[in-house]
């Protein structure tokens, strides 16, 4: 959200360039169009001059979303971006790879062979949460209907560690969230506390593999398991749908035994990113459906003035085609080798600098990174030298974007660090650093010390 600029100095309001000035005979406006063109490389040294100013993307701890892609992927999404996806008509082999890939997330998700599982992609997570969201509330209206009972007060639960889009959902679609909070020890759903909130009006259980807070994976067998019983006790048959926007391209890699898909009959749709661990730039979200009858059709729109009769479910309409184009090399590039191996040396990373926090006096972690390859710690009770806060932005002046926040509901005191482990985060950048983590953190001991005695001994003066 930006808001307009108010005015400022005739100095603030322009752009003086630096190495295109001896070619430029006056500056630039900054926040209105020029009055005449100006050439492409005086611009184009404008703004790449600016842009220095941001973070460094490979030392960026902060992001799930991927920083780094082979030249060769990145060479074939610079020759994609004219392809707009929703013109399939225009772009069908565009289109014939978008289905590919969610063919191969059907196999990768376990999908049941007669269940003619069916997906689309998206402009990242945020946007498949949506729709998958609004596909529950469809469907439960519609049951809620046949009854003849009220369709006013659906309700949806998940955890407090949910991410923002799932807040979104509830309130742009008139939805009641029901949030199962936290606790010390558990930073994620607990599948008992979650089947306690069902009744009627519910309209499904959010279950997300990879918490944003921690890295954890949540109990999804276990919450399916629970929604099982509570259909025989009542009749309630209330469905599951996966947040995998990180896990669903770790878990089946990683912890391939782990039952969390298709394999649990109540799972009734899954999303995840391409552009997290599925390892293509921004931005580019996949959802699938177990079966056509968990989308409703009536919210499948068809349009044919694209050049053909196309059938379309997208919040977004007009949508760029190379992030599914990279997915589709990403694929084919490491296949299930490829990305064990890649996936596995980002776990291992993560274990080693959590471990390595760990073992310094001031932290206790909250997750190890033995998930999805995220991990996050906090400061010890007995530590009052520095914040979590005072550490993250003294990582930001040796260049390391690591964020502090706050858990979220009864556990709002508690300020926590995460670290995201990607695959550009080598070994040598992690012992780096770890060198420059130690640093900063004896650092901020020996200030607080050195102003602890410089006020006694003022005091004493």
């Amino acid at each position: 959200m930006h808001k307009r600029v108010s005015k400022q100095s005739e100095q603030d309001n322009k752009l003086t360039p630096t190495y295109a000035s001896r070619l430029l005979d006056h500056a630039l406006p900054k926040y209105k169009l020029p009055e005449e063109s100006v050439s492409p490389d005086i611009i184009y040294q404008v703004i790449k001059d600016e842009l220095q100013l941001d973070g460094e993307a490979h030392m960026n701890l902060a992001t799930f979303v991927t920083t780094w892609m082979e030249p060769m992927a990145t060479k074939l999404m610079s020759e994609s971006f004219e392809k707009n996806l929703v013109d399939r008509d225009e772009y069908p082999q565009t289109a014939e790879i978008e289905k590919r890939c969610v063919n191969i997330l059907s196999e990768l998700w376990n999908a049941p062979a007669d269940s003619s599982p069916f997906g689309t992609s998206t402009i990242g997570s945020s946007e498949a949460c949506m729709l998958a969201g609004l596909a529950f509330k469809w469907n439960w209206r519609s049951k809620q209907t046949l009854l003849g009972k009220q369709t006013s007060k659906p309700n949806l639960v998940l955890g407090a560690n949910a991410q923002v889009c799932w807040e979104k959902f509830c309130r742009y679609f008139d939805v009641e969230p029901r949030f199962v909070n936290l606790d010390k020890g558990r930073y994620h759903l607990d599948a008992n506390l979650a089947v306690e909130q069902c009744d009627e009006d519910t309209i499904g259980v959010i279950g997300i593999m990879g918490s944003t807070l921690d890295g954890s994976y949540e109990p999804i067998q276990e919450l399916s398991k629970l929604l099982d019983l509570l259909q025989e006790r009542t009749g309630l048959d209330i469905p599951i749908h996966v947040d995998a926007a990180s896990g669903g391209f770790v878990a089946p890699f990683l912890q391939p035994d782990l039952i969390w898909d298709f394999r649990l009959q109540r799972v009734k749709s899954i999303n995840t990113s391409g552009h997290k661990y599925g390892m293509v730039y921004p931005g580019v979200g996949w959802i699938l459906w177990r079966h056509p009858n968990d989308l409703p059709e009536e919210l499948v729109f068809n349009v044919n003035y694209l050049g053909g009769d196309e059938p379309t479910f997208a919040l977004n309409f007009s949508k760029p085609g190379n992030g599914v184009i990279a997915q589709y090399y990403n694929f084919l590039r490491l296949g299930r080798q490829g990305y064990t191996n890649i996936l596995q040396k980002c776990q291992n990373t993560a274990l080693f600098v959590s471990k390595s926090i760990e073992d310094l006096d001031q932290f206790t972690l909250l997750s190890a990174g033995s998930d999805i390859p995220v991990f996050s710690f906090t400061l010890k009770e007995n530590v009052t030298a520095f914040s979590l806060y005072d550490l993250s932005d003294s990582l930001r002046e040796q260049g390391w974007q690591v964020p502090a926040y706050t858990l979220p509901s009864n556990l709002n005191n508690t300020v926590v660090m995460r670290i995201v482990v990607k695959e550009n985060f080598s070994d040598d950048m992690a012992h780096l650093f770890i060198s420059n983590f130690t640093k900063q953190v004896e650092k901020l001991m020996n200030q607080s010390r050195s102003e602890t005695s410089s006020y006694r001994n003022s005091f004493h003066h």
